[in-house]
């Protein structure tokens, strides 16, 4: 018979590490005038973090009176004091802490090789911290291409920049991206650009790297054109030149013929101008991973959704565990802006979201409606409605979202009316009103009167 008693065992020994008893390491910890000095025990900290394990049986640890001297002032005293108290004790906090700061933890975890806590910290970050990594999509995977043990972290970035590729290719830091990484982005197959704008990228890349200012070829000497077409070269397998269409190759890649290999020039010549003939291209076309059918919002919106739908406060979902799909039910400037074409395309559909863009803007606004629009019968009743208001459509950091307040004014369901829920009434035309001084849902920020470009409908399918 054995028995447990895991939480005692965890007290003692965090009481260890508080009290220093019969410590033989010394570790100064952060810069001035901030250095803390930690008293530790090298048979713990050996068998707990593979970086002390080398410096102890390697014995290239400084030494001093017989105590181990160590220095980290890379580390800040209180991210090191979060991983000392998973080394002594095994238990460790993370909501507290920044975005940022989990991810200086997870950088200072890899240096000290403490393995559990390398795909716990990126699984938290993948989890809780999503707004903060689609805010810093860029900066991260630069630092993610330097730690080989981050491969979740480097798999979530480039699967989102290759979903939304504006983030980094329309961003200041493109020019400065390194060759290595620019060349792993462009072999993927799922980067959701037109190939030509791929193309017409890599050009700025070249030109910002080989510091060219006059960017006509035809202004170029021998010694430009030698410069551009090394800076390429590595680069031209990786371009699919084949899926860009006549008039873009003519103006936009065939003005560079003389930097690009004179074959490749004459093999798509050929493709373009005989009749039938097949691609000679040893590559097939990129395949982009979108299942959204959708002109107002994009993928990226849909963890956010899902995770309102299911109430999860901080713990949101991410692209791979998202239960959910949205099949497009009504589009209004297709389907038509009208209450009858909305009612006949959402009602008796069961769950939807709805997303309106405001005209002359790129303000997004909807609603979640958990029953259905049918029936013609005025007001729903649920607490599992929501409201939610995205000033910039294309920015997720800062959505604002609300539940329902009143459940007895949850949905309206009339068939003079689009989806109108609570104080929002989306009456038979494309201006809609929105009564903020009611109390039916949470103030956030939906102006009172506003005129809708387009507005989309989504049938919310749990998977």
């Amino acid at each position: 018979m054995s028995s447990k008693f895991w939480a005692d065992l965890s007290n003692d020994y965090e009481k260890i590490l508080e009290s220093g008893f019969g410590y033989d390491v010394i570790i100064y910890v952060g810069e001035e005038p901030s250095i803390k000095e930690f008293h530790l025990h090298s048979s713990i900290l050996c068998y707990r973090s593979q970086y002390f394990y080398a410096a102890f049986s390697n014995e290239w640890a400084e030494k001093n009176d017989g105590k181990f001297i160590f220095r980290k002032p890379n580390i800040s005293p209180q991210l090191f004091n979060i991983i000392l108290r998973f080394i002594y004790c095994g238990n460790i906090e993370l909501s507290n802490l920044q975005g940022i700061d989990v991810l200086k933890l997870l950088i200072a975890v890899d240096e000290l090789n403490v393995q559990p806590l390398i795909s716990y910290i990126q699984e938290f970050l993948i989890e809780h911290k999503t707004e903060f990594l689609y805010q810093n999509l860029t900066d991260i995977l630069e630092i993610v291409y330097q730690h080989e043990t981050f491969t979740d972290l480097w798999n979530f970035c480039l699967e989102n920049i290759c979903e939304d590729p504006k983030i980094l290719f329309n961003s200041d830091k493109f020019i400065n991206l390194k060759a290595s990484l620019l060349e792993l982005l462009l072999k993927r197959d799922d980067l959701n650009m037109n190939e030509i704008e791929i193309w017409e990228n890599l050009l700025k890349w070249c030109f910002a790297q080989q510091n060219i200012k006059n960017i006509d070829p035809t202004q170029w000497n021998k010694d430009d054109n030698t410069t551009i077409e090394r800076s390429l070269r590595r680069f031209i397998p990786l371009i699919r030149f084949y899926d860009i269409e006549p008039a873009d190759f003519f103006y936009k890649v065939y003005r560079y013929k003389d930097v690009l290999p004179q074959d490749l020039i004459n093999n798509l010549l050929e493709f373009h101008i005989v009749p039938n003939i097949k691609s000679k291209a040893n590559i097939t076309p990129r395949k982009p991973n979108l299942k959204l059918d959708s002109i107002t919002i994009e993928s990226k919106h849909i963890p956010l959704f899902s995770s309102w739908i299911d109430k999860k406060d901080s713990s949101y979902y991410n692209k791979k565990n998202i239960p959910y799909d949205f099949k497009l039910l009504h589009r209004s400037n297709k389907n038509g802006f009208n209450a009858q074409s909305f009612h006949k395309d959402c009602d008796e559909k069961g769950a939807t979201i709805w997303v309106a863009k405001i005209k002359d803007s790129t303000q997004l606004i909807g609603g979640y409606n958990p029953l259905d629009w049918g029936g013609n019968c005025g007001l729903k009743t649920t607490l599992d409605s929501f409201l939610f208001n995205f000033t910039d459509g294309k920015n997720i950091s800062n959505p604002r979202s609300g539940y329902v307040t009143d459940m007895n004014a949850a949905i309206y369901c009339y068939n003079n009316q689009g989806p109108s829920m609570g104080g929002l009434h989306c009456y038979d035309s494309i201006s809609w009103k929105h009564f903020c001084g009611s109390n039916y849902y949470p103030n956030i920020g939906i102006p009172a009167k506003f005129k809708v470009e387009d507005f989309e409908v989504f049938q919310v399918i749990k998977k």
